[in-house]
């Protein structure tokens, strides 16, 4: 590995909720890790890295994604629909059109857009499968995932019941078989998880949703196969009332009283969206030490809501961001994200407020949640769901980090640089990204990609998926 020194550091967020910014002027890098930081003077072996005027902040960390919609943006029919008739017109209509090639073509953009954004920790929630499929998509995301040098976990998803939904579309596809997800899980743990806490690979267990994609007794024995073998598991729930009303009809309780019925809770289970909570949920969560993947945008995007991620944390439930999946988000990003989590937590927050001859106390939400605080919860939160050290930038901690050029008029002007990559929106330019002590990024530029040969490559993707899923 590389031996680095980051020199003339002007601004250093951390990700450390305790000391969330650095005065240090250098940071040293050996063997992966950060080994030191502070005033450093160069050794004759070290790359050099000057970041006078840059920003530098801790690599991303995406704990929910579906790679396979980065080929899935904007599509019409589901554009302006909220998630139950999205997935059905979108999702569903076009995972069988989906073959060997353009998944492996999907799985790259999605990837080359996060690590573009300073993402160096994806969790991608895969759940493209049916009985007798020609092609290996967990092999192709851990291979895309490797040729770009970042951490990938593979949330191995599925479904052993169909929804109504899925029956209806063009090109329904059978659910597996309980067994056949269950051996799956244990190859995928033999052949590529890692258990070491800087690990490059990891597997989580993570059936399509809890409540529609398997029974309440193979949900149990997922629990238990997953804590056998030592991983994290992972889901989606509440994202919107639906969740609310289909537990109620088919369990007589809610969604999170089901999952803790069936040994789905706890430190190291964490849920996408969790926008529609009821308040005893919140503190059942926050008890268990569980966590939430954050999906601002795509919520948004939908009309599904904002989670109340204020309230979570002060329960202890654990906060990450992820960005979901592109064809519900259409800018699949982390700095996009970030963004709008910060600004909509504020916006829920002033939602809710009232004049004060209602008996209002205060104004608006502007001091709602803080940039480093968003920060955090997108590193810091983030790798402490995955269990991995990273998403701090402190000596001991991984080597993974986003150098920014705040080079583009949208920055000028900034009182304090250290906010822009999330205060202003957009996408801050990468002098460098670096994972696992290794440079990825260089001058915002990624060496074994061609963007403009990327982008004629989706064209025509997005052509033949037009044409197979008609």
């Amino acid at each position: 590995m590389t031996a680095i020194l980051i020199k003339n550091c002007s601004s250093i967020i951390t990700g450390d909720a305790k000391q969330p910014r650095s005065d240090a002027a250098a940071i040293r890098i050996r063997g992966g890790l950060i080994v030191e930081m502070g005033d450093l003077l160069p050794q004759p072996d070290e790359t050099q890295i000057d970041a006078r005027d840059c920003v530098i902040y801790p690599g991303w960390v995406n704990t929910h994604h579906h790679l396979f919609q980065s080929l899935l943006k904007g599509e019409p029919q589901g554009l302006n629909l909220s998630l139950g008739g999205w997935l059905a017109a979108t999702p569903y209509r076009f995972r069988g059109a989906f073959d060997e090639h353009i998944f492996r073509l999907a799985a790259r953009i999605g990837l080359v857009e996060l690590v573009r954004s300073g993402c160096t920790t994806i969790a991608d929630h895969h759940y493209l499968y049916w009985p007798d499929m020609p092609f290996d998509g967990a092999a192709i995301l851990f291979d895309e995932a490797e040729k770009l040098g970042v951490r990938f976990v593979l949330c191995r998803g599925g479904a052993t019941q169909s929804r109504g939904l899925e029956s209806t579309t063009a090109r329904a596809l059978q659910p597996e078989s309980f067994d056949a997800i269950m051996c799956d899980v244990e190859r995928l743990v033999m052949q590529y998880h890692q258990r070491d806490p800087f690990a490059l690979r990891r597997v989580a267990m993570a059936p399509t949703t809890t409540l529609h994609s398997t029974t309440p007794q193979e949900l149990r024995e997922s629990a238990r196969l997953a804590r056998q073998l030592g991983i994290r598991l992972h889901s989606h729930l509440s994202e919107t009332v639906d969740y609310l009303d289909a537990a109620k009809a088919k369990f007589g309780m809610s969604p999170l009283q089901f999952c803790a019925e069936h040994d789905w809770i706890g430190s190291d289970v964490w849920f996408a969206h969790l926008v529609k909570l009821l308040p005893e949920e919140i503190q059942l969560l926050g008890a268990a030490g569980s966590g939430i993947a954050h999906c601002p945008q795509s919520n948004a995007r939908l009309g599904s809501g904002i989670a109340d991620v204020v309230a979570l944390q002060h329960a202890g439930v654990k906060i990450s961001i992820g960005v979901d999946g592109a064809a519900s988000n259409e800018a699949a990003d982390m700095q996009s994200e970030a963004h709008a989590a910060w600004q909509l937590q504020r916006v829920r927050k002033g939602m809710l407020a009232q004049p004060r001859y209602k008996g209002g106390t205060f104004e608006g939400g502007g001091d709602a949640v803080t940039v480093e605080e968003i920060i955090r919860w997108g590193t810091a939160g983030g790798a402490q769901i995955l269990d991995i050290k990273t998403g701090v930038i402190a000596p001991g901690y991984a080597a993974d980090m986003a150098i920014y050029r705040l080079d583009d008029p949208r920055y000028f002007g900034l009182h304090d640089s250290a906010i822009g990559p999330v205060a202003c929106g957009g996408r801050a330019s990468l002098k460098a990204l670096i994972c696992n002590g290794a440079i990825i990024v260089e001058e915002d530029a990624i060496p074994s990609v061609d963007l403009a040969e990327l982008a004629h490559a989706a064209n025509q993707a997005v052509r033949t998926l037009q044409q197979r899923a008609g």
